[in-house]
């Protein structure tokens, strides 16, 4: 089939596209920017970095802005995937199911299929996973309780993980389906060439004990080291 992918450039739509590169034909990968950064459905961080994946990653990439407002932004994104005349939408979600519900809804209301292929996996067997596979993902966001400043950058390893695992006990999904965090990857076993971020700033929010690491500058690095592009 013909598929577009959700991708934010994040873990989970990572895997989502190395999944459908062994099952199907990856048409573009799609990035919906909304224009709130509350927004319940899609990510708002470094999404401009997702251009630089999607390069990285030798496949086609669309740009579609929508409000972030709940609901409209679903029939926002509705209209974008309809343009794209795919089989089928492809999301990394594993467990929310408000994210899941609507791309069901988009789907549906569309005439096409809807895969979600790591829904209902085990969150550290996930997690597990794509670090032993060779994926280099970073936090790039937090916004929960037990999450500090500190983890922004921060590489998942399997040390990570550990830690993870323990602040289950604060309510903590640890593949942050709840919006606890968002995370990059920049470099992986489908990645052609590599992301290297060259400046970054972190914007925290003592109130909210929430922030970001904001990507200032990053670049395309080849296997073998040879410099391909660069975003500011």
């Amino acid at each position: 089939m013909n598929v577009a992918v959700s991708f934010s450039g994040g873990k989970d739509s990572t895997r989502t596209v190395e999944w459908c590169l062994k099952n199907h034909n990856v048409k573009c990968l799609l990035t919906f920017y909304p224009k709130n950064m509350e927004s319940y459905m899609l990510h708002s961080v470094n999404l401009d970095v997702a251009r630089l994946a999607a390069k990285a990653l030798g496949l086609k990439h669309k740009r579609v802005v929508v409000s972030g407002e709940k609901e409209k932004e679903v029939e926002e994104m509705k209209e974008a995937i309809r343009r794209l005349k795919v089989d089928a939408i492809a999301c990394g979600g594993i467990a929310s199911n408000y994210q899941k519900e609507r791309f069901e809804k988009i789907a549906r209301e569309l005439g096409i299929k809807l895969f979600a292929p790591f829904w209902g996996v085990d969150g550290e067997k996930f997690l597990r996973e794509t670090i032993d596979l060779g994926y280099e993902v970073i936090i790039v966001s937090v916004s929960t309780l037990g999450l500090d400043k500190s983890w922004l950058g921060r590489r998942i390893d399997h040390e990570t993980v550990d830690e993870l695992l323990k602040l289950k006990k604060f309510g903590l999904n640890i593949v942050f389906e709840g919006g606890e965090a968002e995370t990059l990857v920049l470099d992986g076993p489908i990645f052609k060439k590599r992301i290297e971020i060259l400046e970054s700033e972190i914007i925290w929010d003592d109130k909210t004990n929430s922030g970001y690491l904001n990507i200032v500058k990053a670049k395309l690095v080849g296997k073998d080291k040879t410099l391909d592009e660069t975003i500011k």
